[in-house]
């Protein structure tokens, strides 16, 4: 079942807000089915038409970061990988099933230099590149829409209408990265005349959005066929590089769309908190309308009830899932006379199996709360039709104000509570950006790097909006380091001691940073009576941090943790990979040797430190 917190990123997909809404409607919630979502065996390689010999099925893979187009492979299952011969064009793969409408979400791994990309119907590639550190990424990098091609335009000019990602979200090669398209198919009349391009409504890198709402004219440069169709196969391009793919998920959406006809509303003035009995009560107003809308003229300041009236058009057989979403009061949506009930929250949906026909439609929206701008919103999905509004795409005046964005043009530091996803509010946090696009927060409580993301700094919104509540959120690729922040440093009696837990004992205190000539800041805390330097800078290249601890006088028994993480382990250049393959740690040259070891459920990389130790994160 769908759950309140993963339906409400939707409607803000869809345009419509939160609000602050007493919904009087009731639910029967999702169906199941509505959440039906294919997943591609790879067990083997018989979901593909004819697939090459440079397509085969693994258990793992790794790639070598100082090995170009290069990875390694183990037996097993679950993870298809693309091996060319060296010195040779691998062939494309094509799925054997054709797709309209998609959604599809993936997990994929790219060695060094490496290139592929993703058809869409065969024909509109989303780009798939090792695009690690780019600082402003192109139509040709990672999560680009890829141009289009006219060898009959003047030189230079061929290529156009390639769309580059906002921003660089991409992960270091031999790292997993996830991705997540919204495809709608071109539309064609019955003559099969396209009477509506290709739209890749969303694209999501390793959590971030990178493409949204872009229309495409037509076939990319590459594509399989100059033509458009309404459905075609998904091609994986195999002619270039080394890639691996896992966890493959797609969502088709096939069904025609229902319609809802013949609005009718009538306007009555006053305060209502339950339906009322329209027998005894007379309209203000009353009309047609073009589509459901709260737009409508003759509505009073405040205090006052909508009923609409309309015919909801089925022409397929589906449990259908809708939302009513009000602003400033409430709602209530009734289907071939069946009210669709539920609880009393900001969210309210409902579920309806219907055949195809035509199905009476009653609509309330009463408004009682004065500052609100008047708002409704109803959206529909089904297992075969995905989610869009049947209304108007008003915003309300509850809806969140423009974003207050800061941009790290210079070296920046800002100081914010910090919420870490799946862990706790950082309450004195340092948040410090970079012009190389690359950024990181540091947890002044346990002089802990706690998180470092890529692409743009932070969201401030809910820091300074109003009254605020004094957090502020990365707009980049998050790399969570620790989600649940301990001491950086720590005495241990030996190296399978217990990390502490807190700072009790250990006479800790944070002495604040110093920022040098170029901005750049340098912790300082003390711990166990000895003074400590923390201090990060990008690596060259934008590819990651560099982190140098420096302690004054040498301290028995005195470890750092690097990392903790499900898994970690060394590869062979003396590498660590840590986490389900989620970033590197690289120590620098030094005669002390890193422990990696289990410690209540979890993997911890730590080290002993004498006088100043220094690694890179890599990610």
């Amino acid at each position: 079942m769908l759950k309140w917190y993963e339906f409400r990123p939707k409607l803000k997909q869809l345009g419509i807000s939160p609000g602050k809404a007493l919904v009087f409607m009731m639910g029967v919630g999702c169906s199941q089915q509505l959440m039906a979502q294919q997943t591609i065996p790879l067990t083997d390689l018989s979901g593909f038409k004819q697939p090459a010999a440079n397509w085969r099925i693994a258990g793992d893979v790794n790639a070598d970061l100082q090995k170009e187009n290069t990875l390694t492979t183990t037996s097993g299952t679950g993870i298809l990988v693309n091996l060319p011969e060296k010195g040779k064009h691998g062939q494309d793969l094509y799925s054997n099933w054709q797709h309209g409408d998609l959604d599809l979400e993936l997990d994929y791994l790219v060695s060094a230099k490496s290139n592929s990309g993703i058809y869409l119907q065969g024909r509109y590639e989303i780009q798939l590149l090792d695009s690690w550190g780019a600082l402003a990424p192109r139509s040709s990098d990672n999560g680009g829409i890829y141009e289009r091609w006219d060898n009959s335009r003047p030189e230079g000019q061929q290529g156009y209408d390639g769309h580059a990602p906002r921003q660089n979200a991409s992960l270091a090669p031999g790292l997993w990265q996830h991705m997540k398209i919204a495809f709608q198919a071109p539309r064609f009349d019955a003559a099969g005349n396209k009477i509506a391009n290709a739209v890749i409504l969303k694209i999501e890198l390793n959590g971030v959005t990178i493409q949204e709402n872009v229309v495409l004219s037509g076939p990319t440069r590459g594509s399989m066929e100059n033509n458009e169709v309404a459905e075609g196969p998904l091609r994986i391009q195999g002619d270039h590089g080394t890639v691996a793919f896992r966890n493959i998920k797609m969502q088709s959406y096939n069904a025609p769309r229902p319609e809802l006809k013949a609005v009718r509303y009538a306007i009555y003035k006053g305060s209502f908190q339950q339906p009322p009995d329209f027998k005894t009560i007379k309209p203000i107003a009353t009309g047609e309308a073009a589509q459901l809308t709260s737009n409508l003229s003759g509505l009073p300041d405040n205090g006052f009830l909508v009923r609409y009236t309309g015919t909801l058009d089925i022409k397929a057989a589906d449990t259908y899932d809708l939302n009513l979403h009000t602003s400033g009061g409430g709602g209530q949506l009734k289907i071939n006379d069946q009210v669709l009930n539920g609880s009393r929250n900001r969210d309210a949906k409902g579920g309806i199996t219907l055949q195809p026909g035509s199905y009476p439609v009653e609509i309330l929206y009463g408004k009682n709360v004065d500052w609100a701008k008047p708002s409704l919103t109803l959206s529909i999905r089904s297992a075969a039709v995905r989610e869009f509004v049947l209304s108007d795409l008003n915003v309300p005046a509850d809806d969140p104000t423009d974003p207050i964005l800061v941009t790290a043009t210079e070296n920046t530091v800002l100081r914010s509570f910090m919420d870490l996803k799946g862990g706790p509010r950082v309450v004195h946090a340092v948040s410090v950006g970079s012009p190389a696009k690359v950024h990181y927060t540091y947890d002044m409580d346990h002089a802990a790097l706690v998180q470092a993301w890529r692409g743009e700094f932070l969201n401030t919104t809910p820091m300074w909006h109003d009254r605020g509540d004094g957090s502020s959120r990365p707009m980049g690729m998050v790399r969570i380091l620790d989600n649940k922040p301990a001491m950086s440093l720590a005495r241990l009696t030996s190296a399978e001691a217990e990390w502490p837990e807190d700072t009790t004992g250990t006479a800790y205190r944070p002495k604040g940073y110093d920022l040098d000539p170029e901005g750049l800041p340098s912790f300082r805390f003390d711990i166990y009576g000895a003074a400590v330097s923390d201090t990060f800078r990008v690596l060259p290249g934008n590819t990651g941090l560099h982190r140098s601890l420096l302690v004054a006088g040498t301290q028995d028994g005195l470890y750092a943790r690097i990392a903790v993480a499900d898994s970690i382990s060394q590869l062979a250049d003396g590498t660590f990979m840590i986490g389900d393959k989620a970033w590197y740690v690289k120590m620098d040259n030094n005669s002390v040797k890193p422990v990696i070891r289990r410690q209540q459920g979890k993997m911890e990389l730590i080290v002993p430190v004498k006088t100043a130790i220094g690694y890179a994160i890599i990610f």
